[in-house]
C-alpha cells in the first residue's frame, strides 16, 4: 500500500507518493506565490489526482493521503487559518477534500506543519527514538512542534508551538499583533526588512550589500555579507542570534526536552550558528535543562513536513 503526502508551505506545495517505509515513489514541488483561497485547494486536489491516476495501474494502491498546512488546522471544525496564504482565515479545507474524495475509499487526514515536522524527524530524523523532542522552523514564519513523553502536544485549539507569538521585546508594537514579535523580528522576512531598514537609514553605508537591490534582497545575501563582515550584516545576524537563543531558552525552560531540531528555511544556512545560539540560550534557560538538551540540524531539510504528512497517514496519534 502506498500514501500521498502533501505539505502545503506559504510559498511552495510538495506532492508525493511514498512507500510504508517513507520511500519516495514519486514527488514534484511547486510554486503557489499569488495563488489564493480556493485556487490553493484546487491545486491540492489536482496534485493529488495526478498521483492517483499515474498509480491506477500499478501494483501499489493507495489507500492514505496525510497533508501539512501552514498555520493552524482546527481538528473540530476541519478549517485552517494560515496568515500567508491570502484568503485563508477560515478555510474549509477538510470539507473540500471530503467532497473531492466522497467517490474513493480513500482516508485523508490533515495536521499543521508544526506537527507535521515534528512527525517527520519522529518517524525518519533527529527526533527518531526521543520521547521529548522540539522542532523550531524557521521560515518566512516561525513555528514549533512538541513531542513530550511520546505524545505530541495540540492544545485547547489546536494551537500549540504557536512560538512565532513568544514577546522577546519591549516596548509592545502594533506591527507585531499580526504575525508575532518573535516571527517579525528574526523570521527570514523580519530578517530581510531589519536589513533592508539599516541600508536605507545608513546614508553613508559601502558594504557588500550595498549594490544588491533592496527589493530582492534574500538571507543568503545577508548570510554571505557576514561572511565578508560587512557591519549591517553581522549587526542583524548577531541580532537574530540572541532572539533565536532567547526563543529556545524560554521553550527548554517550559518543556524540559532531550532534544531542539533546527529546521526551515533558514536552517540552512544558519545552522553555522548552532552553537552560538545555544551560548545565548544558556544565559536565559534553566540551567540544569540546557546543559542536557541537545542541539542538532534537521535530517530531513526541506522534506521534514512531508515525511511528517506521510507519518500522519498511516499512523493513529
Amino acid at each position: 500500500m502506498g500514501i500521498i503526502a502533501i505539505d502545503l508551505k506559504s510559498t511552495s506545495l510538495t506532492a508525493a507518493a511514498l512507500g510504508q517505509t517513507g520511500k519516495i515513489l514519486e514527488m514534484e514541488n511547486l510554486n503557489i506565490k499569488g495563488l489564493k483561497g480556493s485556487e490553493v485547494s484546487g491545486l491540492i486536489q489536482k496534485q493529488i489526482k495526478k498521483i492517483l491516476n499515474s498509480f491506477k495501474n500499478k501494483p501499489i494502491e493507495i489507500k492514505s493521503i496525510g497533508i501539512s498546512v501552514p498555520g493552524i488546522y482546527f481538528s473540530k471544525t476541519g478549517t485552517v487559518w494560515a496568515p500567508n496564504i491570502p484568503d485563508w482565515k477560515n478555510y474549509p479545507l477538510r470539507q473540500e477534500l471530503f467532497n473531492f474524495f466522497i467517490d474513493h475509499n480513500i482516508r485523508v487526514k490533515i495536521a499543521s506543519n508544526r506537527t507535521c515536522d515534528i512527525l517527520g524527524e519522529m518517524w525518519l530524523g533527529a527526533a527518531k527514538g526521543s520521547k521529548n523532542a522540539i522542532y523550531l522552523s524557521v521560515g518566512n514564519g516561525i513555528g514549533a512542534g512538541v513531542l513530550i513523553d511520546g505524545k505530541i502536544l495540540h492544545g485547547f485549539n489546536d494551537g500549540v508551538g504557536a512560538v512565532g507569538w513568544l514577546a522577546l521585546d519591549q516596548p509592545f508594537k502594533e506591527s507585531y499583533k499580526a504575525k508575532g514579535c518573535f516571527e517579525y523580528l528574526a523570521s527570514g522576512t523580519g530578517i530581510i526588512n531589519a536589513t533592508s531598514e539599516l541600508i536605507s537609514k545608513q546614508k553613508k553605508y559601502s558594504g557588500a550589500l550595498k549594490k544588491k537591490n533592496i527589493e530582492q534582497l534574500t538571507f543568503n545575501d545577508i548570510i554571505e555579507a557576514y561572511k565578508l563582515k560587512d557591519s549591517i550584516a553581522v549587526k542583524v545576524i548577531h541580532q537574530s542570534i540572541e532572539y533565536w537563543g532567547m526563543s529556545v531558552a524560554n521553550i527548554i525552560s517550559l518543556f524540559n526536552p532531550e532534544i531542539v531540531i533546527f529546521g526551515g528555511i533558514l536552517f540552512g544556512p544558519a545552522i553555522v550558528f548552532l552553537d552560538d545560539i545555544k551560548n545565548e540560550a544558556r544565559k536565559w534557560a534553566q540551567p540544569i535543562f540546557i546543559e542536557k538538551v541537545k542541539f542538532l540540524g534537521s535530517k530531513l531539510g526541506a522534506n521534514a513536513g512531508l515525511f511528517g504528512a506521510g507519518h500522519l497517514a498511516i499512523k493513529k496519534f
